[in-house]
């Protein structure tokens, strides 16, 4: 089910004209054909948006724990500055460009997800941004314009 979900998140995102996704981008550190451990992970949507010139790393899910997530966000901000190097060189990402986490997941698991976030410290530039956040029920068709979403993406 959670592949679903992705679906309609990678739907909300590309219902603005201005934003392209690739699902399930693979994010390693170092280059080459065989990832390190630890050192590569495969990201459920990257969106970029053109018109902010943002990346914004999308992750989705429903778990009831979202430990998986706060695992990944915690490996991710770890590893920020070579996370962005290697979009850089993978993606071609713009270094001039802004790079954030976006998490989707229902509202009902918001107060479990933000604890746990605020247990792995702060978030702020010229690390990682703070992750934004969209609940789930907040990106199915009927609540936005399929075809041209207007929206802050």
């Amino acid at each position: 089910m959670t592949d679903f979900f992705q679906g309609v998140v990678a739907e909300f995102l590309r219902a603005d004209r201005g934003v392209f996704v690739n699902p399930e981008i693979l994010l390693q550190l170092e280059p080459g054909a065989s990832p390190k451990k630890g050192r590569f992970w495969y990201c459920d949507l990257m969106a970029v948006s053109l018109r902010k010139r943002e990346v914004y790393l999308c992750e989705v899910t429903y778990s009831s724990s979202v430990s998986a997530l706060i695992k990944r966000l915690n490996s991710w901000k770890t590893y920020w500055p070579e996370l962005k190097l290697a979009l850089q060189r993978d993606c071609g990402v713009d270094p001039t460009w802004h790079v954030s986490t976006w998490v989707f997941l229902p509202e009902s698991r918001r107060f479990i997800y933000e604890r746990k976030l605020a247990a792995l410290g702060v978030f702020a530039e010229p690390g990682m941004p703070k992750p934004r956040f969209t609940a789930l029920e907040d990106v199915v068709p009927w609540k936005y314009c399929t075809w041209d979403r207007q929206s802050d993406t």
